[in-house]
């Protein structure tokens, strides 16, 4: 393997670990209760302290953070100017999930507010928006999957049972009862 090989590799996993992480950040720190308020209730019943997550708050943020967890495994996925513009996009979607958090950070909000679980959130979308920036600029340099995880193919060539004709041919033969991968 070479050593161009190998960083290419080195920073494919970087990028995609950095995405994943980031994602996996924001979408964790969006099922937490971001804030705490009581409800009051009818004498004699307690005060009950009831959270709402950063998911109820911000409802978008929790498919962002879905949507950027497939997104940095589709990087594997794919190669060229593909993988560029899904970079770009991861990157735009990380940079959605730090203003998430950001807005949940200078929110006036009332009652008990968790500041540590915006922040987080933050955090992650600034991680997703680096690996995919770090996609954008770099992945169609980075080595892509291989033949070797695709499915084989067990059908003959050309010629083969069908005789090289067309699909119409092989529907033609199941309509008669014959099996058309069958010589």
């Amino acid at each position: 393997m070479s050593a161009r090989n190998a960083a290419g590799r080195r920073e494919l996993a970087y990028a995609v670990l950095l995405c994943l992480a980031g994602a996996g950040l924001a979408a964790w720190t969006a099922t937490l209760a971001w804030e705490t308020g009581e409800i009051v209730r009818q004498d004699p019943m307690p005060l009950v302290t009831e959270g709402r997550t950063g998911r109820q708050l911000l409802p978008w943020l929790w498919a962002l953070a879905l949507v950027g967890l497939a997104g940095g495994g589709a990087v594997l996925a794919t190669r060229g100017w593909l993988r560029r513009v899904l970079g770009g996009l991861l990157a735009l979607l990380g940079l959605a999930l730090a203003a998430g958090g950001g807005d949940g950070l200078v929110a006036d909000r009332s009652g008990g507010f968790d500041w540590q679980w915006p922040a987080i959130c933050l955090l992650g979308g600034l991680l997703a928006a680096a690996g995919g920036l770090l996609t954008a600029l770099r992945g169609h340099r980075w080595p892509a999957m291989g033949a070797r995880y695709e499915r084989p193919s067990n059908r003959p060539a050309a010629g083969g049972p069908v005789g090289g004709r067309g699909t119409v041919d092989a529907w033609d033969a199941l309509d008669r009862g014959e099996d058309p991968t069958v010589s």
